[in-house]
């Protein structure tokens, strides 16, 4: 008996699929000032819908100036405040990365905290060719692509390093959000507590 071979292409197959990244988007499930937003989820498809989704929101903080960055030379900073963990990297690699800004979208960052244990990436930003990565984490080695969203390619980690979302205007960029979950923390943002 011969079997019939499926001949759905990729396209097709991912039309009926949500990424990692659109689940977040979508699920609002972030903690902060919030406001609702209606959305379209599934655009083109036979489940599109509208739908509310919640926008959360992240201090607009300026963490550097463009003109001021060298390539391949990481500046560090705190996002989304100054609570524990929330040590970051911003780093000019002089090739195109997912989410990055500037005229060659190489501007980027990231938490400095490995997702698997909270270890310390400070001074682990390597340059390989063509690769830009993050580790390896000192606990258990864990190495992140910062070309590709942060996405683990190797050691015990089996989360995305925490990417900060960043916006330019004009010369200045600045930190806007967070994609991820800051290690050690059941929010990304710290009520303040009135008196």
């Amino acid at each position: 008996m011969k079997r019939k071979q499926n001949k759905e292409s990729a396209q097709e197959h991912r039309k009926c699929m949500m990424s990692r990244r659109e689940f977040l988007m979508y699920s609002g499930a972030v903690a902060g000032s919030a406001s609702v937003v209606s959305v379209t989820l599934f655009p083109g498809t036979a489940q599109a819908r509208q739908t509310q989704a919640r926008v959360v929101g992240y201090p607009r903080t300026l963490v550097a100036k463009l003109s001021e960055m060298k390539t391949n030379e990481p500046l560090y900073f705190n996002y989304p405040d100054n609570g524990p963990n929330s040590r970051a990297i911003l780093v000019k690699m002089g090739v195109q990365a997912g989410g990055g800004i500037g005229d060659k979208q190489d501007v980027v960052a990231f938490s400095l905290m490995c997702t698997h244990q909270g270890g310390p990436l400070d001074g682990q930003y390597k340059v390989v060719g063509e690769h830009r990565v993050l580790g390896q984490c000192p606990f258990h080695l864990s190495t992140f692509d910062m070309r590709r969203h942060g996405i683990i390619v190797s050691g015990q980690a089996y989360e995305s390093l925490p990417q900060v979302l960043l916006e330019q205007d004009g010369d200045n960029v600045y930190a806007v959000g967070i994609m991820g979950l800051l290690f050690g923390r059941t929010d990304n943002i710290i009520a303040i507590q009135e008196a």
